[in-house]
């Protein structure tokens, strides 16, 4: 038990400064906010996020697998968590800007089945599969359309003064993304620690301990203030050249989209998938081929990897560790 909240609160320190970038990356690139600081908010506003709900917590904590209880449970939390971790690090040294979340749920699927635990493939379905799908989409139209708006409603103003404005603007949008960051993928470490707790006997219910939010919390923060450099030039300059309006256009529309799903779906989606497909649908209002889709596609490929490649090392370990 000890070693999976070890392990859950790891990898929920890879997972802040792996994810750093969602927040921060477009503000830093039209330079709103300098480096440190957009940092240092991006924490505080995770660690705010991460004691605003546990909807998402309970979500993965019962509905994703059904761990049988004792030690051979722990042992299938344990190696999700290791398989999640690795392909964080993995995609964190090649600046791929994938899921954590679904790293992590890929990791319990993969675990559960070289375990022969339960998979709920109808909350999986629900809950992760077609949230994954919609939520970009949802992302890039949203937008696409907020970008459209703003060039609409400020198409007589004076560019200099335009972009001074949403940069200030954009102080309050980063802020709002880090929020939803952290309401979101701090609940994710929660829910397996929970998992953990029902497995070895600690708790009957999936409620969400204080101390359980404040570890994750704390975790999720320091993180995200350690940086993430390598995928944050990736969303920020590499698929597409931001501007004050496109930064807060982008930011706006994937904050609206987690907060939707926390609160109103208590779904695990992706805070890397939204943010990365607001930043190509602000860029399509420009034109097509202001958005480098070749970058797109690399990250696509990430995307759709995630799932399968997490679950595989996470059945690695597993299998590893029957062998001892």
């Amino acid at each position: 038990m000890v070693l999976v909240v070890v392990l859950a609160t790891a990898f929920d320190f890879t997972n802040g400064f792996h994810d750093a970038a969602n927040a921060i990356a477009t503000a830093v690139s039209t330079r709103a906010l300098p480096l440190r600081g957009a940092l240092a908010m991006a924490a505080v506003m995770n660690l705010l996020g991460a004691l605003a709900g546990t909807g998402v917590a309970v979500t993965i904590a019962s509905g994703v697998i059904a761990v049988p209880a004792g030690d051979g449970g722990l042992v299938v939390v344990i190696a999700a968590l290791v398989g999640a971790t690795t392909w964080n690090l993995i995609t964190w040294y090649f600046g791929l800007p994938s899921s954590s979340s679904h790293a992590l749920i890929g990791g319990l699927v993969g675990a559960a089945l070289a375990s022969a635990t339960v998979v709920h493939w109808g909350g999986v379905l629900a809950k992760v599969v077609v949230p994954m799908v919609v939520s970009p989409v949802v992302g890039l139209v949203l937008g696409y359309l907020v970008m459209t708006a703003i060039r609409f409603l400020f198409r007589a103003a004076d560019p200099h003064v335009a972009g001074r404005r949403f940069r200030r603007a954009q102080v309050v949008s980063a802020a709002s993304l880090a929020f939803g960051h952290g309401l979101q993928d701090a609940q994710k470490s929660m829910g397996v620690i929970v998992l953990a707790l029902v497995v070895a006997g600690h708790q009957t219910d999936y409620h969400v301990p204080l101390w359980v939010i404040l570890l994750c919390a704390t975790a999720l923060a320091a993180g995200t203030y350690s940086g993430g450099l390598r995928i944050m030039r990736t969303v920020g300059r590499r698929i597409f050249h931001l501007t004050p309006p496109h930064g807060f256009a982008a930011e706006l529309s994937a904050s609206s989209v987690l907060y939707l799903t926390a609160f109103a779906f208590t779904a695990p989606i992706s805070t890397t998938h939204v943010i990365t497909s607001a930043v190509m649908g602000v860029g399509a209002t420009e034109r097509r081929s202001a958005v480098r889709w070749a970058v797109a596609g690399d990250i696509a490929v990430g995307w759709v990897l995630t799932l399968p490649a997490s679950a595989a090392v996470s059945a690695l370990v597993y299998l590893v560790t029957r062998l001892w």
